[in-house]
């Protein structure tokens, strides 16, 4: 029963994030239209915009993946030390987190990224 509400919830807190994140992807999208518009004017392939809007967001998931680890693993190593069977965490567990964070972080943004780099650029280089 705690189990399953436990990945209710963290189902609900990791779907809250990624529309967050969306949220924010749609924003720099939009913030930086005229920039793709010319960028794909100039003969930018939509792989190259879809790195360029994406890597801001990945460093950033990166950086919060340095700085959480280290905090998740003290308080995890804690937790796991007042048990009478004591075990240690793994460093895969980490790893694994992170590289789940990162494709997450990447699927959801990348929606985005495509939707902009598809984009027909005269519509942004007209409006001004």
């Amino acid at each position: 029963m705690v189990g399953t509400l436990a990945t209710l919830f963290a189902c609900m807190a990791i779907f809250i994030a990624c529309l967050g994140l969306f949220g924010l992807a749609a924003f720099t999208a939009e913030q930086r239209t005229k920039e793709i518009g010319v960028r794909k004017v100039l003969g930018a392939s939509v792989a190259s915009i879809v790195t360029l809007l994406s890597k801001d967001f990945v460093k950033l998931v990166l950086i919060a993946i340095v700085i959480s680890s280290p905090i998740a693993w003290y308080v995890m190593n804690q937790w796991l030390q007042g048990f009478a069977y004591k075990t240690d965490i793994s460093w895969w567990v980490f790893a694994l987190a992170g590289l789940l964070a990162v494709g997450i972080a990447l699927l959801t943004v990348s929606v985005q990224s495509i939707k902009a780099a598809l984009m027909n650029p005269m519509k942004s280089l007209r409006s001004e």
